[in-house]
């Protein structure tokens, strides 16, 4: 693997498990410590009921803490918005590599093959002529630019989604106007479908592509860690997916208990990629 490109995933590790610990331990123990001695869950389950009063006055109250703790949540999630092209890098890099180390192999055995029974080099030219890549050379790779796509995709929607409902909220809450109050009833539920079920499950199906890219071929490509990592990695896509399920259908729910499990688990799945690209090596 190149120095490079070393660096950057190192680098970029490092953002993960920052990311990660920030979801998993800094965001929980926020709405512990912080919001919790104001009132904050009880407003957010009214929500649940269509109830947005209680809501919008505890925003209006505690307008910084509110701040604080979504841009918390959103900070978590842009530190892992590389991760989907980086674990495609990977995975494509390892074929590749793999791909190539059989193909040499084979021209080895061939050489050989060719030099005991005295075949002369001239008359094989043309046979031997290729275009010095393996013989597919980007197999399964349209899975994985997929599984790329829609997790950047996915994470894009989420913060989008995330930062234009905290600018709205905060806005509707700083508001009298009952007109701005009585359009968060429509309003809020649709930004909790854009970042709970679109942009989670887009997240969750990118984690389910790359699981099963390096599920697939086990360790007969990968170290044994690794092929834990993709098998894990199909369990959380999974969740994650079923959480996105779970929001859209409950009916005026933001969220469900899944969402939190599910985060959680995300969360402690990214620390776990971060640690191992802070690790790699470089080939000797």
């Amino acid at each position: 693997m190149k120095r490079n490109l070393l660096a950057r995933l190192r680098s970029n590790g490092s953002y993960y498990i920052i990311g990660g610990l920030l979801l998993l331990l800094g965001v929980p123990l926020y709405q512990v410590v912080i919001l919790g001695p104001t009132g904050f869950s009880n407003a957010l389950e009214a929500t649940g009921a269509g109830r947005y009063t209680a809501y919008l006055a505890w925003i209006s109250s505690h307008s910084v803490s509110f701040l604080i703790y979504r841009l918390i949540l959103i900070f978590a999630f842009l530190l892992l918005w590389t991760f989907p092209f980086n674990l495609h890098r990977i995975i494509v890099a390892q074929e590749l590599m793999d791909q190539q180390e059989r193909d040499e192999s084979a021209h080895h055995n061939q050489d050989l093959t060719e030099a005991a029974i005295g075949k002369d080099d001239d008359g094989d030219a043309e046979e031997d002529e290729d275009d010095g890549m393996p013989a597919y050379p980007w197999r399964g790779k349209g899975f994985v630019v997929l599984a790329a796509w829609l997790g950047v995709i996915g994470l894009s929607i989420y913060l989008i989604g995330s930062i234009v409902s905290t600018a709205y909220l905060f806005l509707a809450a700083s508001s009298t106007g009952s007109a701005i109050h009585n359009s968060v009833t429509t309003l809020s539920p649709i930004f909790s479908i854009i970042t709970n079920v679109i942009g989670t499950g887009l997240i969750g199906l990118g984690c389910l592509f790359s699981g099963a890219m390096i599920a697939r071929t086990g360790k007969n490509l990968w170290p044994g860690v690794w092929v834990a990592f993709g098998y894990v990695s199909l369990f959380i896509g999974a969740m994650l997916c079923i959480s996105a399920v779970a929001v859209i259908s409950v009916a005026g729910n933001g969220q469900s208990t899944l969402t939190t499990v599910a985060t959680l688990l995300f969360a402690g799945w990214a620390i776990w990629l971060g640690v191992m690209l802070v690790r790699l090596k470089a080939e000797q």
